[in-house]
């Protein structure tokens, strides 16, 4: 397996993980507590992998670290968590599914890349293929959910482009880029989610159980390998790797459910397959190129 593909095989276990976010959301955690969820999967997953990287940002990277941090996780995971909750799984996949179309507009404007017919098609044939898979005749629009996902959507495109446009510094490890980000979202989330939420719920042992599984697995290994990605794969065949997410979702009702395939689902996850990995076409792994910042090292106890 030349580089690139191993690049693309590793990052795509972050959207097959992140697949399984609505079915623990809904089936394991406590209803009705979308900031406390995403604080919950953020911020001890931010502080592990920030203990196991054992560094810390220097000059323009604290300003960085911080804006990354509040769109891909802190912004990102709070209007998730909304739409999650406010909108039946399938509608909430198909609003995500646009970030495809999303990051090559923002990669147009923040990295002077060319806006080309091929990826814009695909992104809507995928877009086309998830609402083939999750939507039915009863899904139902809430305004509020809605905008949520959008505005999810934005956030995260957004900071991939830019964590693609500034790069981690040189030395630095991805545990650490990773935890700069997530803990930084953590914080931002901590007292939003207390203040309107109020205090926490008394935690069954499968609540227990739905957030370790969400921070350690879904969360700090899904953003270790997506960051990686980030360094390596340009963004837009990146994002199109979101794909799975819907997929793996469809895939886990069917599986662990019960739930029945249609031929229209069958066809939908087709299309929406097939873009995914038209999407990767011509990517190259690549390493970004690196600046020359000093990083702090965190004394070792």
């Amino acid at each position: 397996m030349n580089a690139s593909a191993r690049a693309v095989a590793l990052t795509a276990i972050a959207p097959i993980t992140w697949g399984t976010t609505y079915a623990v959301t809904t089936e394991l955690l406590p209803p009705g507590r979308p900031l406390l969820t995403a604080l919950l999967r953020a911020l001890p997953a931010g502080l592990l992998l920030l203990a196991m990287g054992r560094q810390l940002p220097t000059g323009k990277w604290w300003w960085r670290a911080a804006t990354l941090g509040m769109l891909n996780i802190g912004v990102f995971f709070a209007l998730l968590f909304v739409a999650a909750y406010r909108l039946p799984g399938g509608v909430a996949a198909v609003v995500g599914a646009a970030g495809p179309l999303v990051v090559i507009g923002l990669s147009a404007l923040l990295l002077n890349q060319k806006v080309r017919l091929r990826p814009v098609l695909l992104g809507i044939a995928g877009v086309a293929g998830v609402a083939m898979v999750v939507l039915t005749a009863t899904a139902k629009l809430d305004a509020i959910g809605v905008a949520a996902g959008l505005g999810g959507t934005i956030a995260m495109s957004a900071g991939t482009v830019l964590a693609k446009r500034w790069g981690p510094p040189p030395g630095v490890r991805l545990t650490s880029f990773a935890g700069w980000q997530l803990t930084v979202g953590g914080l931002f989330l901590l007292p939003i989610a207390f203040i309107v939420e109020g205090a926490l719920p008394t935690f069954t042992a499968t609540n227990v159980a739905g957030y370790l599984y969400l921070s350690l697995v879904n969360t700090a290994l899904g953003y270790f390998l997506w960051f990686r990605g980030v360094r390596t794969l340009s963004p837009v065949p990146l994002t199109f790797l979101g794909l799975l997410s819907p997929l793996t979702a469809t895939t886990v009702g069917w599986i662990v459910v019960g739930q029945a395939l249609s031929p229209l689902q069958i066809a939908g996850m087709a299309v929406a397959f097939g873009s995914m990995l038209l999407g990767q076409l011509g990517a190259r792994a690549k390493t970004t190129a690196a600046s020359q910042e000093p990083v702090r090292t965190l004394t070792r106890v």
